[in-house]
Parts: structure tokens; sequence; C-alpha cells
């Protein structure tokens, strides 16, 4: 073996929370950061991220049955993406789904090896079960691994007890650890991880993609002609649509647009009939990534009251467009919005929480410090950073698998 790292370096990307075709928004912050990492010209790439699969699933099973239609195989942005499937019972397999992922998934990682691909490292996302798995799967190909911790993964999961016993035994077996922000590194040390195995990377956001932008097709399309809110994710209580929708009854003047699906749509729309706000209300569904932009021009502010976080991109990508953000301040998203620029935490969880924000909001607009200096907030969470971050640990890591006795500084 020689005891230098090759400059290239060949990583083994592990997610399930990865981009597909049939959920082309899912997890798109691992494939941002990975693109942005391949660009680097450092590293070569594939990614393995599995799908889960119910017996009997069609597409009348809801979620379970969309993802049948899910490739096998595809490539996104040039790197090629393998979907093997395992199995998942939902509501009682929450304990073993990292065994199930594991013996899924290994006959996927020999056949890569087979077909010529040495990989260097396991960079696997999401602790539970993705990264405990991964742990377990660097063991047996005798591969390092380092895992990211990205938010529910440690803020919720890591609460139920076989979980997270098994995030603290993956995090002892992983060659070095990424946390998305502070907050989850401090969540991290909590678990007893060491502070010295942690390092923090935040995600970032593409600066050409998401800039300022003429958001008046938007609105004129949908007949805006108020201000405007923005609520970006998926329809499920954490993100905390409902309060926004609520929050609308005490400002008649602002209209809510919606982009997102899941499970809670009908009781959104239920709920925004039950207090007369429908008629301002528009349910948008998937949008493109790429449409992205145009909506965020078309908008006064983006709202998030999310219960938690990690990093959220949709912050990013709001005040990269120029629009500030009002949020709820959990998990990283103080360490975004850190100045008056970029927008206003709110002081609580609640609808009157949001409507306060908007009010000190709509003060500083009136000041002349919300549009430019929002853009110009957000070009300090450029990508660069992060992926020199990656190179730096990744190739500390293999040059110590490759000559442990070697000091790497």
């Amino acid at each position: 073996m020689n005891a230098f790292p090759r400059a290239r370096l060949s990583v083994l990307v592990f997610s399930s929370l990865y981009p597909n075709a049939v959920q082309p928004r899912h997890g798109i912050f691992v494939e941002e950061r990975l693109r942005q990492l391949v660009a680097s010209g450092n590293v070569e790439a594939k990614v393995i991220a599995p799908v889960p699969w119910f017996p009997l699933a069609h597409r009348r099973f809801g979620r379970y049955g969309q993802l049948v239609a899910v490739p096998f195989k595809e490539c996104r942005h040039g790197i090629e993406v393998l979907h093997p499937r395992y199995p998942r019972i939902p509501k009682v397999g929450m304990s073993i789904a990292p065994r199930l992922m594991v013996a899924a998934l290994a006959g996927s990682v020999r056949k890569l090896q087979d077909d010529g691909f040495r990989f260097d490292l396991i960079d696997a996302h999401y602790f539970y079960p993705d990264g405990v798995a991964a742990v377990t799967i660097g063991k047996r190909f005798s591969k390092p691994v380092v895992v990211t911790a990205r938010g529910a993964d440690v803020n919720l999961i890591a609460n139920y007890r076989l979980p997270r016993r098994q995030i603290q035994h993956a995090a002892e077996g992983a060659a070095g650890i990424v946390s998305v922000s502070r907050a989850l590194k401090d969540r991290l040390m909590g678990l007893g991880v060491p502070e010295a195995k942690i390092i923090v990377l935040r995600n970032g956001v593409d600066l050409t993609r998401f800039a300022p932008t003429d958001g008046q097709v938007i609105r004129s399309r949908l007949g805006i002609t108020g201000s405007t809110w923005l609520s970006v994710g998926h329809l499920i209580e954490r993100k905390g649509h409902h309060l926004v929708i609520e929050a609308l009854q005490a400002v008649p003047d602002v209209r809510l647009l919606v982009i997102g699906d899941g499970p809670l749509e009908g009781g959104l729309r239920r709920q925004a009939d039950r207090l007369g706000v429908a008629g301002r209300v528009d349910f948008l569904g998937h949008v493109d990534h790429d449409q992205l932009p145009a909506y965020y021009a078309a908008a006064d502010a983006l709202v998030l009251p999310s219960g938690s976080e990690g990093m959220p991109n949709v912050v990013l990508e709001a005040m990269a467009c120029g629009t500030p953000v009002i949020a709820t301040a959990v998990g990283g998203i103080p360490e975004i919005i850190c100045e008056p620029e970029a927008g206003e935490l709110m002081s609580e969880r609640s609808a009157a929480a949001v409507v306060r924000a908007w009010a000190v909001l709509q003060q500083r607009r009136a000041n002349g410090r919300i549009g430019e200096s929002t853009r110009a907030h957000a070009q300090q969470f450029s990508w660069s950073e992060t992926t020199q971050g990656q190179l730096a640990l990744f190739r500390r890591i293999v040059a110590m698998i490759a000559a442990p006795s070697r000091v790497v500084s």
C-alpha cells in the first residue's frame, strides 16, 4: 500500500437522503454538496442511494407505491447513482433499519469493487439509519467512514433509546464526523461524541443559480399585487406551514405561496378554509429546483417556523436571491440569520410571533436594510469553504489509514 493517498480521491457516497427521478428534491442538499466536491476536480464519486421497499408495494400504497418507479440506476449531473432496495417495515422497523440496510446493500458495494471502483472512503449522510449502516459496511470492507449529521437524525431520532445507542456506537466507529451547524455539534457532544472528532461544515448555496432576479413573471401569473410570503418545504408539522396560515388572519394584506407536498396538504387546505384565508393561499405543489429563484424573488419574505432543523438550504437560497427570512431560532438557523439584513428570528414558535417578526421586517425594509444587503449577507455562505473542508478531512483520514504511524497535520 502506498504511504501517501492518491492526489485524486475516490469516494463512495452512501445516503437514502438523495434525489432520484421520482423525488428530484429529496435530499437535494446532499447532492449539491457532492456536486461541488466533484467539480473541484479532486474527487471521483459514485453514490449508493437506497430506496425503501415495502412488501406488496404498489402505486396505490401512497409514498411506498410511488417509490416503485425509482430506477435502479441513473446518472445525475454526471455522477452514477445506484438505488438498491432495502425492506422497510412502517412503524415497527426503526430499530432494525440499519441491519436491513446492511443486508440489502453490501452486495451493491461488492459489485462496485468487482467492477473496478476502488474507493478510498465512504461518505455517509444522515446518522440513522444510513450512518449506522455505513459504519458497519465500512468495517466489513476495511474502509474508513465519514458520517454527516444533518438535523432530525440526531435532534429527534436520537431521543429513542435503541437508535441512540446505535448512533453512539457508529460515532465511535466513524473515522470522522461532520455536522452542518454548531448546534448539531453541541447535540453530538451531548450524546458523548468527543469534540475533537467533529468538524462543522455548513451547507452552502450556489450563488450563481440563486441570485436576485425579476419575480414579476410569477407575480403576474398568480395575480399578486400586494405583500407576499413564501413557505417552502415538506408538508409536515415540523415545518410549521400551519402556523404561517394561521398568521394570515392578522395580516389581511398578505398573500401566501406554499411550495412542497406531503401528508398534511389536505389538512392545511381545510385549515385555510376554516380560518377564512383560503383565497389568499396558493398551494403550488412541487416546484423544480431551478425554478425556485423566481419564486423567492416574487416573495417579500420566506417564512419558516420549524420545530427542528439542521442547516436548512431554503434559508440560504432565499437570502441569496435577496429575500429576507422569518424563522424560528432552532438548529443552525441562528447561525445564518445573524444580522438584521438576513431577516428576523421569531421570539417563539407561534403564529403571533410570525406576525411580530413581519412587522419588524417591514420597518427594516422601510429603512432600506433589505434587498441588496440581504444578498451581500448570503455571499459568505458559498460552497467553497465546505468543499475545502471536506477535501482536507478526507485526505487526512486516508493518509492516516495508509500510514498510521505518520503524523498528519
